[in-house]
């Protein structure tokens, strides 16, 4: 087994869990090895500190698997791994009501770079590294050795693949192709997913607790769902009594697939609309209109792709968010997230207070929201925790 030696002092990040290594912490590679291949990391000294898989072409160059000298990586010790995410999800499995959460959330469930999704009898793959890539074929049959599926398919359709040197790639992976479309529930909801052309990896499952904490809020209050998508926190908030519910989004298929899962639960309102358009500019013109509303929700895509987009994220935060706080009746409630991982939680509270301040609003945070338990959190991976939102009241 090849070595990477790391450069003098660039070894606390291990000592300290993380699993990534990144390329200015290398000072070089000892042995033949091949990018994807599991190498042994040591320090300037020699000192042994972890097994990893290796991949020259990424900036990230070495992420971790352990830290044990006498442990082997081999088939088994990756199937051992993936059992283990799984069992960790069996509190959270309640058929019938939940058929859709993630299975394996990468670094944070010790399997850097790759992600499992279940959706109903599917399951939905991403290999997002070089590594995992490599181990595809082993992975799909630990999974189908660990769960009954009618299908397994993979969406590596994602842009840091590039980062990797690798292309994108979708298809099954194992059993029957999926339909087009899958019906999952959540928490007795329905909703309709295409895991071959969705979104991520076909649904926002990441906000399923969020939007059963707007639900608590939503009864007898006239809401904007902004950045609607496909409508699944009006699902949650019709349900629970909301008045009339305005859905905006830029995408006018987005909105005809929120009115069929508007229908598919039994929530067919005369009274609720759906909005096409550009969200800023809209959010604009319900201001200069007087429009006002007792709920509104924010969950725009990812503004922050990079650490480098901070900063012009941050505007758009406080952007719309100032809009949104404006629009909001007193006593009024805003729901709001960011899902870019260079914002953190902390800066887009900031973002948020500046927004009230220069809104004129009194606003208390009611809570503090984050993705759901099937996406922990590793303490020791801080990157790992991306979704944050809050749950806002104005008392002006």
């Amino acid at each position: 087994m090849a070595d990477v030696i790391l450069k003098p002092g660039r070894e606390k990040p291990v000592h300290n869990h993380h699993p990534w290594i990144f390329s200015g912490a290398v000072q070089q590679v000892k042995g033949s090895v091949e990018n994807g291949d599991v190498v042994a990391v040591r320090d300037a000294r020699g000192r042994f500190l972890g097994h990893g898989y290796l991949n020259r072409q990424s900036q990230i160059v070495v992420r971790l698997l352990n830290r044990d000298p006498d442990e082997t990586i081999d088939d088994a010790f990756w199937e051992q791994r993936i059992l283990a995410a799984i069992a960790r999800r069996v509190p959270l499995e309640r058929p019938p009501l939940t058929t859709a959460y993630r299975l394996i959330y990468a670094e944070a469930d010790r399997l850097p770079g790759l992600i499992v999704d279940r959706y109903s009898d599917y399951l939905v793959v991403q290999c997002l590294t070089l590594g995992i890539d490599r181990r595809r074929e082993m992975i799909v049959e630990a999974l189908s050795r660990a769960l009954s599926s009618a299908g397994i398919y993979e969406r590596s359709d994602v842009d840091v693949r590039e980062q990797e040197g690798l292309p994108p790639v979708t298809g099954i992976l194992a059993g029957k192709a999926p339909p087009p479309e899958i019906e999952v529930q959540e928490y007795g909801h329905r909703f309709l997913v295409d895991i071959a052309g969705g979104q991520k990896t076909g649904f926002y499952l990441d906000q399923r607790e969020n939007r059963r904490a707007l639900a608590r809020y939503a009864a007898g209050r006239e809401m904007l769902d902004a950045f609607s998508f496909t409508g699944a926190f009006s699902v949650y908030a019709a349900a629970a009594g909301a008045g009339p519910i305005t859905q905006l989004d830029s995408s006018g298929e987005a909105l005809a697939f929120a009115r069929r899962h508007m229908a598919r639960n039994g929530l067919d309102r005369p009274n609720d609309t759906y909005e096409e358009g550009d969200v800023f500019a809209v959010l604009r013109l319900y201001r200069d209109q007087g429009r006002s509303f007792d709920l509104i929700v924010l969950d725009p895509p990812k503004f922050a792709p990079t650490r480098s987009h901070v900063q012009r994220a941050a505007r758009a935060y406080k952007d719309i968010n100032l809009l949104a706080l404006k629009l909001l009746r007193p006593g009024g409630m805003l729901f709001t997230f960011s899902c870019s991982g260079g914002v953190e939680a902390d800066l887009f509270q900031k973002i948020v207070f500046g927004a009230s301040i220069d809104a004129e609003r009194e606003v208390q945070i009611v809570e503090q929201l984050s993705q759901g338990p099937d996406h922990p959190v590793l303490l020791s991976f801080p990157e790992s925790a991306y979704l944050k939102g809050l749950a806002c009241r104005v008392i002006d």
